[in-house]
């Protein structure tokens, strides 16, 4: 059973169970200020714990909450308080905390689909040269969290993001280079990023030969963004 419409709950369709409640609804946006929207999720998720209590809840989280600039942002604390109703609700769950997921469609205000729109529109783009941000697969997403399901112990948390970070620059360059298109940017010497601890599921992507940073991110956005 799948809750949501997004990115991706629309990647767990193929490993959809009666068994499984998928919660991937909810406040996706990290600079999201909106009380009713938080309500929302809020109201909806214990409808969901109350009405499914006989089947495993896998909730996906953000990774946002690992970002020190955020940390006392009302996204992260609703998130976190999310975990913590489902831990303290459900007999049997997993948390599972998504770094920036990709693939076709989804918030055009989403990292990638930002960049692959400014530069097929000309428009410059502001780049932080020492921003960094975790980039996975939706399809790997979906993946992992079908082994985490078999082969996981239940109640815990994991996060779900590629084994690096890429810099802004390295993600802008990759897009310009698949699209054949240069773009406008205006750099400034400043920004961030935060490392994801991934030591659970990284396995995944040593199996599975996804272990070249560099061919990960071309083949990501080729896959999505080459016409």
């Amino acid at each position: 059973m799948i809750i949501g419409n997004g990115l991706i709950a629309k990647s767990l369709h193929p490993i959809d169970s009666e068994d499984i409640l998928f919660f991937a609804s909810g406040v996706s946006n990290s600079l999201e200020t909106r009380d009713s929207e938080f309500e929302r999720e809020h109201s909806l998720l214990k409808s969901t714990i109350e009405n499914n209590r006989e089947k495993t809840f896998v909730y996906f989280s953000t990774c946002s909450i690992y970002d020190s600039s955020k940390n006392n942002s009302q996204y992260v604390l609703h998130k976190l308080k999310m975990e913590q109703i489902i831990a303290d609700s459900c007999n049997q769950y997993y948390i599972l905390r998504i770094s920036n997921a990709v693939g076709k469609g989804g918030n055009p205000n989403l990292l990638v689909n930002y960049l692959v729109s400014a530069i097929q529109n000309e428009t410059k783009i502001t780049v932080h040269t020492k921003a960094t941000r975790n980039l996975i697969d939706v399809n790997d997403v979906s993946a992992i969290t079908q082994d985490i399901i078999t082969n996981f112990n239940i109640n815990q948390i994991i996060n779900l993001a590629y084994m690096q970070n890429f810099s802004i620059i390295e993600i802008t360059e990759t897009i310009s280079d698949v699209l054949q298109k240069k773009p406008l940017l205006l750099l400034q010497n400043e920004g961030s990023g935060y490392e994801i601890e991934v030591s659970k599921i990284e396995s995944y992507f040593k199996i599975n030969n996804l272990n070249d940073k560099e061919q990960y991110l071309r083949n990501l956005i080729s896959k999505y963004y080459q016409k």
